[in-house]
């Protein structure tokens, strides 16, 4: 049985980050005061903003990278508009391929049975 893995947002991770650098507090009263789970995240968070000091420019590099290595069945409501939208214009230029055929079939068949020539024919005199 997989284990579901809890996600703390940027905010808490570096407010807990800073709390444990500033106040000397240890880590498992940090994680029952924030119910944390997990005997190394909070560790982990330390090592991670702490490197170089934590700012609001890191966490939204983080932010936008964790974004990007999102699956891809997690799209976005705009993804997803755009995956319609293009279906539709897929389905409509499908259509008009067989207007076009249609017609085109239409004026062979006019010009063999009317024998009058329909379509411009290349080179012709205007």
């Amino acid at each position: 049985m997989k284990r579901k893995v809890k996600r703390y947002p940027d905010e808490l991770k570096l407010k807990v980050v800073q709390e444990y650098l500033t106040t000397g507090q240890g880590i498992k009263e940090l994680m029952a005061k924030y119910n944390i789970e997990g005997v190394n995240t909070i560790g982990k968070w330390v090592k991670k903003y702490s490197s170089s000091q934590p700012d609001e420019a890191k966490i939204e590099r983080d932010r936008i990278m964790s974004k990007a290595n999102q699956k891809p069945s997690e799209k976005s409501k705009k993804q997803l508009e755009l995956e319609a939208k293009i279906a539709a214009l897929e389905k409509e230029l499908s259509h008009e391929k067989l207007r076009g055929e249609a017609l085109s079939t239409l004026i062979e068949v006019a010009e063999k049975e009317l024998k009058v020539d329909i379509r411009k024919k290349p080179g012709a005199k205007q």
